[in-house]
């Protein structure tokens, strides 16, 4: 019994590196970003300050939930959507491979007008 849970962690723990590198997808109202963490729930987001929703997920470039006190004093390019009272609701810390993804909408406006293709995870500017 013992030997088929040692087997089980081992191959989870195994392919975790394969997970963490996979293909990440943002939804179509993700908008492109600098964020540098504060002490919770504050923020500043593209130089001006902001909050962080309750609840708000903050995935790192592992894809993993980062807490927000930990990251305090730190600065990232960002994916992040907003909730609708304006609170910054999801975060994706972005890999060097997702910041090269170019054009990113980095206001509403521009993301309402640009064409979005999901699957391929690229904006066209119409």
């Amino acid at each position: 019994m013992y030997r088929c849970l040692v087997v089980c962690v081992a191959a989870a723990t195994l392919a975790l590196p394969a997970f963490a590198q996979m293909k990440r997808e943002f939804p179509q109202n993700a908008l492109r970003g600098r964020i540098e963490f504060g002490t919770p729930p504050l923020i500043k987001l593209n130089g001006e300050v902001a909050r962080l929703a309750p609840g708000a997920r903050i995935r790192g470039t592992d894809n993993m939930i980062a807490m927000s006190g930990a990251l305090v004093g730190q600065r990232y390019v960002v994916n992040y959507t907003v909730d609708i009272s304006g609170l910054v609701r999801d975060v994706w810390v972005l890999r060097a491979e997702e910041m090269k993804v170019s054009p990113w909408p980095v206001t509403t406006e521009q993301a309402q007008t640009w064409a979005f293709d999901p699957a391929a995870q690229t904006w066209t500017r119409r």
